[in-house]
């Protein structure tokens, strides 16, 4: 069923004690009206003691990261079941830094998507164009093609655990963000794809996030658009009331 998520990337920030005190905040801010789902993903040495810190709170944790295989030979690598065996059971895919910095394509991605479903993960899917692609006219090209070549082996059924984030990598920490219309717009967009790949019944059940440079002063007029159902948040996800306010904006 289609919901409301506001989720926050923490990207490689926090160590263990800043983890803490930025988790307590967020407990003392966060609205406790607020009709979403609240994610936080902190970096991989402090989610166990992140799931603990949240267990009576409603607000869930996501690794930002899982390696495709169950195990083996992978020096520096975090597996499902190991994400699993923490409490852990939401994991991001294919951010845009890990497609730029660590060459993730859209068939490892697919891969990993596979593993997390077997694992009973939801997975947020991160995906959108560069600037070249935007100004070339190219860009809904480029998110049908990521679509198609991450997601659209999946079963009209995997996609209960598929959450959907699209990034205008050219709005990512750069200041630029995307004009509500044009976040509407590419929202838009993936709906249709998804209805002719699919049904437009799976389409309007699909909750797809906005992750461009999201703010507390932006936040609600993107978050207004019909298909525009939250954000994946990055910069203010690591100011307490930066990302309470955001919150309280859906």
């Amino acid at each position: 069923m289609r919901q409301k998520i506001v989720a926050g990337n923490w990207k490689m920030h926090k160590n263990a004690e800043e983890t803490e005190d930025l988790l307590n905040d967020l407990i003392d801010k966060l609205p406790n009206d607020v009709e979403a789902h609240i994610i936080v993903a902190p970096t991989f040495v402090n989610l166990a003691s992140a799931v603990d810190h949240l267990e009576f709170t409603n607000i869930g944790v996501a690794a930002q990261n899982m390696h495709q295989a169950e195990s083996g030979a992978f020096t520096g690598e975090i597996s499902a079941d190991m994400l699993k065996s923490i409490g852990v059971g939401i994991v991001i895919l294919g951010h845009s830094e890990r497609r730029a910095y660590f060459h993730e394509t859209d068939a490892l991605l697919a891969e990993k998507v596979n593993t997390a479903l077997k694992h009973d993960m939801q997975v947020i899917f991160c995906f959108g164009e560069e600037l070249k692609d935007r100004q070339s006219g190219n860009h809904f090209n480029i998110v049908e093609n990521q679509l198609r070549d991450g997601l659209f082996h999946l079963e009209a059924k995997d996609w209960e655990n598929i959450v959907l984030a699209y990034e205008p990598v050219w709005a990512i920490g750069t200041g630029e963000t995307a004009t509500p219309e044009q976040a509407q717009e590419m929202h838009k967009f993936i709906r249709e794809t998804i209805t002719a790949k699919y049904s437009a019944t799976l389409a309007e059940e699909v909750s797809i996030l906005y992750g461009g440079s999201v703010k507390p002063d932006n936040a609600k007029e993107i978050f207004s658009k019909p298909d525009v159902d939250g954000g994946l948040i990055g910069g203010a996800a690591l100011k307490a009331s930066d990302f309470a306010a955001i919150v309280a904006s859906i």
